[in-house]
């Protein structure tokens, strides 16, 4: 009898609805999903998920899966969407919001996950644009890794789930409580290896700038929310959302400077006006112009460091090149007929 008293009073407490937190709630899950818009565009047009982490995708996903399951676990959350049998659908949509907003995380980062595989590309040759280098680009294994483990955390959240609402139904707070605390953790570490990969390669590669820039200050707003309903003894929940904003906030800060460097070498690079261009960064046939197999490269370098840059290229061309003729030094088909006025 009890029970049923408890569950009408969080009932009567949907009906109510409070006008402004329906508000904050809708714009925190519309301000989410566009947030990470930039993020996947930016992958799909680049075509590469070169300068991603694998580690930042293996734990921002499976600490997105933990919260998600944690907030549906919650006997809160649970009674919530017992009360939706009695609820019209308007109260039931806006009493389950606040699960919204981390459904909408989950669905946000795990498409992120699979852009990355799907645009993982672990042989530099078949992308002569790639900014990595060999040494640096990761490994398919690693690849390989992150979706194994992504895909057996997802598993066994789901497995321990059913099994526990089957034979031990009182025993779901603890694990929403387990679920809650491997989120906090994994959230807390997410961003250090990819403020270390974006520090490392000194360029923000497929890292979207525009997502931080929501991200970060959205992340300090939604901790002071929680203040200050929660108060200091909150502290665990709101302290994992400062945490974590000030390390993307680090993470914002690097990725906009490298990339003000690298405009600014851009700019350098350009041709001045009235003068030729850069044998480096010219593009077409002319014989002012290093061709793919050109036998003398040294003849359009200005200084050693361009005559590398151009004999590596030269290399990454060879190993992609399925005729064995061409290769770095030579002058292509040797039974070619080079006299266009023969027949």
């Amino acid at each position: 009898m009890e029970f049923f008293l408890q569950q009408d009073d969080v009932c009567q407490d949907l009906r109510e609805l409070s006008v402004i937190n329906l508000i904050v709630s809708i714009f925190i899950v519309v301000g989410m999903l566009i947030s990470y818009l930039p993020q996947h565009a930016r992958i799909i047009q680049r075509g590469t998920s070169e300068g991603i982490s694998p580690y930042f995708v293996l734990l921002g996903t499976t600490s997105a899966t933990s919260a998600f399951a944690n907030i549906l676990l919650l006997p809160k959350s649970r009674q919530d969407v017992a009360c939706c049998k009695e609820l019209e659908t308007f109260h039931c949509v806006a009493g389950l919001l606040g699960i919204a907003q981390l459904g909408v995380q989950w669905i946000c980062f795990t498409f992120i996950f699979v852009l990355f595989l799907v645009f993982f590309r672990y042989n530099v040759n078949s992308d002569p644009e790639n900014e990595v280098e060999p040494d640096e680009q990761p490994r398919w294994q690693t690849a390989l890794l992150v979706a194994s483990l992504t895909l057996l955390h997802g598993l066994v959240v789901i497995v321990v789930t059913g099994i526990l609402t089957t034979v031990a139904h009182d025993k779901l707070a603890i694990w929403a409580n387990v679920l809650g605390v491997m989120a906090a953790l994994l959230a807390a570490v997410q961003y250090l290896p990819q403020i270390w990969t974006t520090y490392h390669l000194k360029h923000i590669g497929s890292l979207s700038i525009p997502m931080m820039c929501m991200q970060t200050p959205g992340g300090f707003v939604f901790a002071g929310s929680l203040f200050a309903r929660l108060g200091w003894a909150g502290w665990s929940s709101w302290g994992i959302f400062i945490l974590t904003a000030t390390m993307q906030g680090m993470l914002l800060y690097m990725a906009i400077y490298y990339e003000i460097q690298a405009r600014n070498r851009g700019v350098q690079r350009s041709p001045i006006q009235g003068q030729p261009p850069s044998h480096l960064y010219a593009n077409g046939f002319d014989d002012d112009v290093p061709g793919r197999y050109t036998s003398h490269p040294e003849h359009y370098a200005e200084n050693p460091e361009q005559l590398s840059t151009i004999l590596d290229r030269q290399e990454s061309d060879a190993a992609a090149e399925t005729t064995p003729l061409l290769k770095p030094g030579g002058i292509g088909d040797p039974h070619r007929n080079f006299d266009t006025n023969r027949g």
